[in-house]
């Protein structure tokens, strides 16, 4: 297939404008002009504005038959809620060859075809670091979108890395942990920053701490060939005061793991209720 050059984006909310932000900033292969991005969205979020300032791309409310047919890709990064309505536009004015990809949490392939016809069909689970070309993208196909998994690969490396499963069962604990996962590292600096309050600490130096502190630790651990279980133990002397706070949170019960796994348990269901159409966000 030609190289993918026009994309509508459909949806600029929080991953549309993270998504948008890594096109529009990548490297020489992944960068997205933006006389070639359409953004479609009613009442575009702050991101999507500010970028659209800056870059001068279209935003538009609806996709139309002309755009439809310039598309070489269209990008679905819209709510699940939204995701019947959409398709039954979509459909009316895109062309039968047009790709599709799909950051829909919890919606197959499957139903991905049912809605927009045998086209060449992608899944992708970014998350919100994609803005600042930190993040991590896990995508799926079905049988026609698997010769496009180079040219996507290339789209998304402007957002950061990318990686493919074959099983498309795995996406949901992708979301659950990738997907999901920043909300989680800021649940733990809220968490530190409330924690230094109540010792005693003024609040925006212990919201300092908190947030310079995880950002110095994921730098660590991005730079370093050690798994993360062995950066703990080098910061954890025996007796030590990180020793006795590690001792409550792998306490009785599990502790903080028993915790995390539970809660990426919670996001994987959520998202296989989302799959069967149990559920709705």
């Amino acid at each position: 297939m030609a190289k993918i050059e026009k994309i509508a984006l459909i949806g600029g909310g929080n991953m549309g404008g993270a998504l948008a932000a890594g096109w529009l900033r990548g490297g020489k292969r992944s960068k997205v002009s933006a006389d070639k991005l359409i953004v479609v969205d009613p009442a575009p979020g702050e991101t999507i504005q500010k970028l659209a300032e800056k870059h001068d791309f279209t935003v538009c409310e609806a996709l139309s038959l002309e755009q439809a047919e310039t598309v070489d890709l269209v990008v679905l990064a819209i709510k699940v809620q939204a995701a019947d309505t959409v398709a039954a536009h979509l459909k009316q004015v895109m062309r039968e060859d047009t790709p599709l990809l799909s950051t829909i949490a919890g919606v197959s392939l499957n139903r991905l075809s049912i809605a927009f016809g045998d086209r060449p069909i992608m899944r992708a689970i970014p998350n919100t670091a994609s803005e600042i070309g930190a993040g991590v993208t896990v995508c799926v196909a079905n049988e026609e979108g698997d010769a496009l998994e180079a040219e996507i690969t290339r789209l998304l490396k402007g957002a950061g890395s990318v990686e493919w499963v074959l099983d498309e069962r795995l996406t949901g604990t992708v979301g659950a942990v990738s997907g999901a996962g920043p909300a989680y590292v800021f649940l733990l600096a809220e968490a530190l920053e409330g924690a230094g309050v109540a010792e005693g600490l003024p609040r925006d130096l212990a919201a300092r701490l908190a947030r310079e502190t995880i950002v110095g630790a994921g730098a660590l651990l991005a730079s370093s060939d050690k798994s993360p279980q062995e950066l703990r133990r080098a910061v954890t002397p025996q007796g030590g005061t990180a020793q006795a706070a590690l001792d409550v949170l792998m306490g009785s019960g599990g502790g903080l793991p028993e915790l995390v796994r539970q809660a990426v348990a919670a996001a994987e269901r959520r998202s296989r209720q989302l799959a069967s159409g149990s559920g709705r966000e």
